[in-house]
């Protein structure tokens, strides 16, 4: 079985931006929701998954990471209106993965 690897931003009501890597990542989104996710996304309540790409080699996925990380907010804000364009929380799509 051939492994996943995601590149995400979580984003709050204020728009705050959290970008992110996980071999999981609708456990990794279940903790952010939970305030367990990191102390930046616990802090400023960061709790819906703006963005996400999948990747098949974990290398692929941290150089993406980095690039995005590196990025000023307006590119960062791009990226997510290219495929979000009004903001959800692209969870309310995942039909109850993320109930308790």
């Amino acid at each position: 079985m051939r492994k996943h690897y995601y590149v995400y931003i979580m984003t709050n009501t204020s728009r705050t931006l959290y970008t992110g890597i996980t071999n999981n990542l609708v456990r990794r989104v279940y903790e952010h929701k939970r305030g367990h996710g990191s102390k930046f996304t616990t802090k400023y309540h960061i709790t819906w998954l703006a963005y996400s790409e999948v990747y098949g080699d974990v290398r692929d996925a941290i150089r993406r990471e980095k690039q995005i990380k590196s990025r000023r907010r307006s590119k960062k804000v791009a990226l997510i209106e290219s495929m979000n364009p009004k903001w959800r929380d692209l969870t309310l799509d995942w039909d109850d993965c993320l109930e308790e």
